[in-house]
């Protein structure tokens, strides 16, 4: 099943099923569909109100979009409606690392930043990767905490932060959480996925390297009004029993520039939710950003994004996420 947060009448955020066949998709109202059937629309003011309703509630949804149609009054073809991100501010955002070539890959960006800042693009172009990845992302599913109030859906302008000039995107996917808990075994972590999205951690990589410096994360290469888009629907874990071996791009203005995949991470969600939830609550709704993918940024590729550039984040089975840069003041 897709769901969807879109505007409604008078601005207002709904929840919504993607419904119909392709080439014909519809948004149905699922609060407005429970209202006309009689039955308790609580569980539908919301993404995160259906995610903490738990599966009877998503059962009622499903339902609902098997007997509504596309040309009731109460869907409207996707093309005309605005979606925002599935989960507009998430009870939690967590970014992990797990994909290897990422993992040896972007230290060498950043350090080809280091020697252009010093004029040496010799000592750039010589630059190579490490032969393993270190321990550390071996042992655990390492991460960070991101910035829960900048989340944006498609189609959002990200206005980059004037305090950057080097843009850059994330190619990555995410999981979305229910049930919440904690020291969830492994055997039982997948039941607490509750679906996957598309996820662009928009990354200002000068502001990146400066900060890390100081060994306590990205902070303001990463936390920035927009710097988070997801969407641009949430695919139900039911309908994704394998999300590791996904087919995954990124274009820019049309033009390829990751062709990669979901596969080879090095520590599974399960794994992840595992961990982080060692003597640790977590929440229904909380995100599990994957990590970019193996290729998945323009700083493993020596290239940055430009003003007004559209990126499109493909992911299969997940849709296409797009959003458009903006330098700031421009």
């Amino acid at each position: 099943m897709k769901l969807v947060t879109f505007v409604g009448s008078h601005g207002r955020e709904r929840l919504g099923a993607i419904i119909g066949p392709e080439g014909d998709e519809h948004v149905l109202d699922l609060a407005t569909a429970a209202h006309r059937d009689h039955v308790p629309a609580t569980a539908f003011r919301s993404m995160l109100a259906l995610i903490e309703a738990g599966p009877r509630a998503l059962d009622k949804a499903r339902h609902l979009a098997a007997t509504h149609k596309v040309d009731e009054d109460i869907a409207r073809p996707l093309s005309r409606v605005r979606l925002l991100a599935p989960i507009p501010v998430p009870p939690q955002v967590r970014d992990f690392s797990v994909f290897p070539r990422h993992i040896l890959d972007a230290p060498v960006g950043m350090r080809r930043i280091i020697a252009r800042a010093k004029g040496d693009e010799a000592a750039a172009q010589a630059l190579k990767p490490e032969a393993e990845v270190p321990k550390v992302y071996r042992e655990r599913p390492i991460y960070y905490f991101t910035n829960r109030f900048s989340i944006v859906g498609p189609d959002a302008d990200i206005v980059w932060p004037d305090y950057s000039k080097l843009m850059d995107y994330e190619l990555e996917f995410a999981a979305v959480l229910w049930g919440g808990g904690s020291n969830i075994d492994h055997a039982g972590a997948g039941r607490h996925i509750f679906g996957y999205t598309i996820f662009n951690d928009f990354s200002a990589r000068d502001a990146q390297l400066a900060e890390m410096a100081g060994m306590l994360g990205p902070a303001k290469g990463k936390s920035f009004d927009a710097g988070n888009a997801l969407g641009p629907y949430i695919l139900t874990a039911d309908e994704l029993p394998d999300p590791y071996g996904l087919a995954a791009t990124a274009r820019v203005n049309g033009q390829v520039w990751t062709d990669s995949s979901t596969a080879g991470m090095l520590h599974s969600f399960e794994d992840m939710i595992a961990y982080v939830s060692r003597s640790e609550t977590l929440r229904p709704g909380e995100v599990f950003g994957s990590g970019t993918v193996n290729g998945g940024c323009g700083l493993e590729h020596d290239r940055f994004l430009s003003h007004g550039d559209v990126i499109e984040l493909s992911v299969a089975g997940l849709g296409t996420l797009r959003n458009r840069i903006l330098a700031a003041g421009a």
